[in-house]
């Protein structure tokens, strides 16, 4: 099966990722937004994500920040929206993780928002929260994406750090169907919201 023909068709995510910008861009006059990492420079392939980088005024950071989800909705339904715990309260900075509802899961959203260097930037007042079920199974999601790239030690390793995330104790066993299944049965029972992203990770099909 080809990449389009599973759905992986970069000519659409480079549409997603287009609608990304412009939305963002429109959304805060004097802001600017850009992609970052592979699909910047020209280096993807049809499982990588999208990153890119939003860079708003001082003043205008936390109303941003507070609102990100609202204008991201405008490209398509969220499927989730999380934050990175380690930015959470760095000022004028934060790392943000979009899942959008009928896309690949290995196309992620990545997107940094960043205020101007400047005055002291605004603080938003939402806190997007970090789910330790839904960052085990990103962990699966990039396990698979590794193993289609050719790389089951990249993948072995991404899933023995997902689990103590959902409480296994036990190390994946290298028979990655089942540890899959397993990793995404953990995360269900911890966080029963995650359904149909557990379910999502055990229908990925694996190379």
């Amino acid at each position: 099966m080809t990449e389009r023909a599973s759905g992986l068709d970069p000519v659409r995510r480079a549409a997603v990722a287009g609608h990304v910008l412009e939305v963002l861009a429109r959304a805060c006059p004097g802001s600017r937004a850009e992609l970052r990492g592979s699909l910047a420079v020209g280096t993807a392939d049809p499982y990588s994500d999208i990153d890119a980088l939003w860079t708003v005024p001082d003043d205008r950071f936390g109303a941003c920040v507070d609102r990100v989800g609202a204008v991201l909705a405008e490209v398509r339904p969220l499927m989730a929206l999380r934050g990175d715990p380690d930015s959470a309260d760095t000022p004028g900075r934060r790392l943000l993780f979009a899942a959008f509802e009928g896309l690949p899961p290995y196309w992620r959203l990545d997107l940094g928002v960043v205020a101007e260097p400047g005055a002291e930037p605004t603080a938003p007042r939402v806190r997007h929260p970090w789910r330790p079920a839904a960052s085990a199974i990103a962990g699966g999601v990039g396990a698979v994406k590794a193993l289609h790239r050719g790389d089951p030690a990249t993948a072995h390793a991404l899933l023995t750090r997902a689990y103590p995330r959902v409480g296994l104790h036990a190390r994946p066993t290298g028979t990655f169907a089942a540890d899959l299944a397993t990793l995404a049965d953990a995360a269900l029972a911890l966080d029963p919201g995650l359904a149909r992203e557990a379910a999502a990770l055990t229908a990925l099909p694996l190379p």
